[in-house]
């Protein structure tokens, strides 16, 4: 190589920048050098009942269709002290379902939370709107144990509330939340009152833990935006977790509320419930879990017949990949009425139905 040529090929590499060198970085690695954590899921679904009509269910209600339950993003900054927030946004069948009373709500979106969050030493206040601390279940079927909704998550309790939260956790496993907000599932206050929600939560090891949540408020009887009576609804939910083993857990949810003026306009409607859960991880791969519960409308005001329902499932999932879970399910459903209608026009004390389902989480 002559001298000239050396020259020039030193100077070339010379003239190149030191960022040019170096490894662009990643959208993960900006997002967690950022603090912004972002994850999603896609929810999918086959269900199928043999009485032709599926009764009484809040999400899996079509008796022979493919669906697409759910497309769910969450994105947060939520930073152990200082200001953050979170917003998660969902599409699909689902959301005509759980979307909040007066959020104008009329296709398949909807901001199932929106919230600025202040985080301070043991606490943090979130200020907008947020999940329910009512139940072992949430809106987001990938972190159930089984596919179907139980009766207690579809009519005992609300979905989400707009307001004003704080939690502070103390030592020896205690967490204690308080908040006022608009109601159940209303986005816009339809009365004058407001509903206070109380949670506290011990959690002395992993092998159990239990949380009680309280809840009251005046609501209009007939439904967000009716003209009707209103009276107080309270609420009062119990969750238990006991962790048998690695393998063996046990969920246990108990939920007893009341409406005033609700009968008749005056009398008082009741409602309680109570389900039991187990699941049993048999491998990497491969869990099953079984659920079962009751539960007793006195007074009809929640299914809109008076009834004792019972139901009780079995599902099988598989681990497919870090990213996706594939779920087989069956269920049966009684009451001790003729509740559950058939497509002939008659009607039965039992429903039976099955349900594939494939979640792809990332």
């Amino acid at each position: 190589m002559s001298t000239m040529t050396k020259w020039l090929v030193s100077s070339s590499l010379a003239m190149v920048p030191l960022w040019a060198n170096a490894a662009t970085p990643t959208l993960g690695e900006v997002l967690d050098a950022s603090g912004v954590e972002i994850s999603g899921y896609a929810d999918t679904s086959y269900t199928y009942s043999s009485q032709g009509k599926t009764t009484g269910r809040i999400f899996d209600t079509e008796p022979n269709s493919f669906n697409v339950n759910m497309l769910g993003l969450s994105i947060s900054k939520l930073p152990e002290e200082g200001f953050g927030g979170a917003v998660v946004l969902n599409a699909g069948s689902d959301t005509s379902v759980s979307a909040s009373s007066g959020s104008g709500n009329s296709g398949n979106f909807d901001v199932q939370q929106a919230y600025v969050n202040y985080g301070y030493a043991g606490g943090a206040v979130m200020f907008g709107k947020f999940a329910t601390l009512h139940g072992a279940e949430v809106i987001e079927s990938k972190d159930n144990l089984n596919f179907s909704r139980s009766i207690l998550f579809g009519y005992a309790i609300p979905f989400t509330h707009t307001g004003v939260r704080a939690s502070y956790a103390m030592d020896g496993g205690w967490t204690f939340m308080a908040g006022i907000n608009n109601g159940w599932d209303n986005l816009k206050d339809d009365n004058k009152s407001k509903s206070v929600e109380l949670h506290a939560h011990y959690a002395p090891s992993d092998v159990w833990d239990v949380a009680v949540q309280a809840m009251s408020g005046n609501e209009q009887v007939n439904g967000y935006g009716s003209t009707g009576p209103q009276g107080n609804r309270a609420l009062l939910d119990i969750v238990a977790t006991f962790n048998a083993s690695d393998a063996l857990s046990f969920v246990l949810n108990i939920d007893s509320g009341s409406q005033e003026n609700a009968v008749n306009g005056t009398g008082k409607a009741k409602w309680s419930g109570v389900a039991l859960y187990a699941n049993y991880v048999i491998s990497d791969k491969w869990r099953t879990a079984v659920r079962a519960e009751s539960f007793d409308d006195k007074d009809g005001y929640r299914t809109g017949t008076v009834q004792k329902w019972k139901e009780a499932t079995l599902t099988v999932a598989y681990t497919a990949s870090n990213n996706v879970e594939l779920r087989g399910e069956v269920r049966r459903d009684s009451s001790n009425v003729q509740f559950f209608a058939k497509d002939d026009g008659s009607s039965s004390k039992s429903q039976n139905t099955l349900a594939f389902e494939a979640i792809y989480m990332f």
